[in-house]
């Protein structure tokens, strides 16, 4: 499966506080810097779908760059989303990096971060 797939299947569930497809989508081992500077595992991750506290309403991928490495790809996804996170509205532009491993055939992401986009970038 390409894996522009894959980031369409994650976008869905993010979108959806679907933890099944998160659960599959996302590694154990996770490591995730939010646009905060705060460091997140895979249970963070969950825990935020789970329980609520991030909602998305929206999440448009405007533009997805893939670089693949044999068994890693690394993608870059500029994205707008809204929504709310600890109770607070946010909406906006932002960029997202993830590596995607693939073992066993299945590809799962290992890391990543997401920052905001100032008006000023590209």
């Amino acid at each position: 499966m390409q894996i522009q797939k894959y980031e369409e299947r994650l976008r869905v569930a993010m979108l959806q506080s679907d933890v099944a497809a998160l659960d599959e989508l996302i590694d154990d081992d996770l490591l995730f810097v939010g646009p905060g500077g705060q460091i997140y595992t895979k249970q963070d991750d969950l825990q935020l779908h789970r329980s609520g506290t991030q909602r998305m309403s929206q999440a448009d991928w405007l533009a997805v760059e893939v670089r693949h490495y044999g068994a890693v790809c690394i993608t870059v996804v500029t994205a707008q989303l809204s929504g709310t996170f600890l109770a607070q509205p946010f909406s906006g532009r932002f960029r997202y990096i993830r590596t995607w491993e693939e073992r066993e055939g299945i590809w799962r992401v290992i890391a990543g971060s997401v920052s905001v986009v100032t008006a000023e970038s590209p």
